[in-house]
């Protein structure tokens, strides 16, 4: 078995994040069900993060606050400071970036590091991994979960095993065995319809699903999902992620545990989103015209919009508003939603002035105080300075 650095990538998730870093903050909720997204009396609160003492009580991302408080009542519900998420994001991908030149970051709370080129100056994959953990652990007092494989499919899936604090290595030439090895949920952006719809046709196990002809696949489940079925089994090493990454852009997206098909919880993750994009946009001191979004439905199928406006986005109130708009054109009625990605294109410095922008001072105004805010909370995490919900319209 070689654990040489040359083709792996580690992929990364920061365990249970926002409900971490709360229990990181305050040492008396350690050991108890924290979950971040709304207190019990919000009428329309949905599940953020849930700590894993919560998460045994069937708790879950993107799950109506109402229905975590019915299955987790004891839990302690907190609505979330996303600004301190993302400024510990920040240190963490900045950790990162010591190991590789190549960090891509997937949203806030995981990423992968491209180890190619890097074994004789970092040593092999897993040594990079365990030096990660420490380190991460040291600095910042949290833990994470690794995953290492030549495919960064596997890498993903194998990030989830051993949770929290753990680390899965697949060597090179053993990605096919590992997902054979799986149970058939733990096959990655399979949700529960397409799970369902596998066992109707015959299909329990990934071994039983390799035994098929990809057109096979594709006449039963149709060409996006039986492409993936047939690949996934395989190792998908042809998957590759963040390829925006190579463009001057700023993104982030989510893969939910359950599908969504709510539009309060999609809006609710959209927001998300583009707090996390403008956060890192003031960090980068820049803007931009074009606005895009990912969504990516319950049978694999993926699709994205973008427009580019006249005036910058450069705050997360007006990003959010605009990817709802693009949200709203392009998705499909009725739909289990697996993904959601948002993102700006071609970004550029906010210190250049643009046509149009003294006819947008009511936006230019907001993004300031927006930073002010930013500011306020990464020197003093303590105050919680932030709007009560970037959903409400002004």
């Amino acid at each position: 078995m070689s654990f040489s650095g040359g083709n792996y990538f580690i992929h990364i998730d920061l365990d249970a994040f926002f409900a971490s870093v709360e229990q990181r903050d305050n040492p008396s909720l350690k050991g108890k069900p924290v979950i971040i997204g709304g207190l019990p009396g919000d009428r329309r609160s949905v599940v953020s993060t849930a700590s894993y003492e919560a998460r045994k009580y069937g708790v879950h991302s993107a799950m109506p606050i109402f229905k975590a408080y019915s299955l987790c009542p004891n839990g302690i519900f907190i609505r979330g400071n996303y600004a301190h998420y993302a400024e510990t994001s920040k240190q963490i991908m900045q950790i990162f970036s010591m190991y590789s030149p190549n960090v891509i970051q997937m949203s806030i709370d995981e990423a992968f590091i491209d180890l190619r080129g890097t074994e004789k100056l970092m040593g092999s994959a897993v040594e990079v991994a365990e030096k990660i953990k420490e380190h991460v652990k040291k600095e910042t007092g949290l833990t994470v979960s690794c995953g290492i494989s030549s495919s960064m499919y596997v890498a993903k899936i194998a990030s989830g095993f051993k949770k929290p604090d753990g680390l899965t290595f697949v060597p090179d030439g053993k990605e096919e065995e590992f997902m054979l090895s799986l149970p058939l949920e733990k096959l990655w952006g399979a949700g529960t319809k397409t799970l369902e719809r596998l066992k109707n046709s015959g299909l329990n196990t990934t071994k039983e699903i390799h035994s098929k002809s990809i057109s096979l696949l594709s006449t039963i489940f149709g060409n996006s999902m039986g492409s993936f079925l047939y690949n996934a089994v395989r190792g998908n090493k042809d998957m590759v992620f963040g390829e925006e990454a190579k463009s001057h852009s700023i993104s982030a997206e989510r893969t939910f545990e359950f599908d969504l098909m709510d539009r309060y919880a999609i809006d609710t993750s959209l927001m998300e989103l583009s707090f996390h994009v403008s956060w890192r946009m003031h960090h980068e001191n820049c803007r931009s015209r074009t606005v895009c979004i990912k969504i990516r439905y319950d049978d694999f199928k993926t699709v994205s919009i973008q427009e580019t406006f006249d005036v910058p986005v450069n705050n997360a109130d007006d990003l959010y508003e605009k990817c709802k708009n693009l949200y709203s054109r392009k998705a499909e009625q009725n739909r289990g939603i697996r993904l959601l990605g948002v993102g700006v294109l071609n970004v550029e410095s906010r210190e250049n002035l643009v046509q149009g922008q003294m006819f947008n001072e009511k936006n230019e105004k907001k993004s300031k105080l927006e930073k002010v805010l930013f500011d306020m909370e990464n020197k003093n995490p303590a105050l919680k300075v932030r709007k009560a919900r970037l959903l409400k319209n002004e």
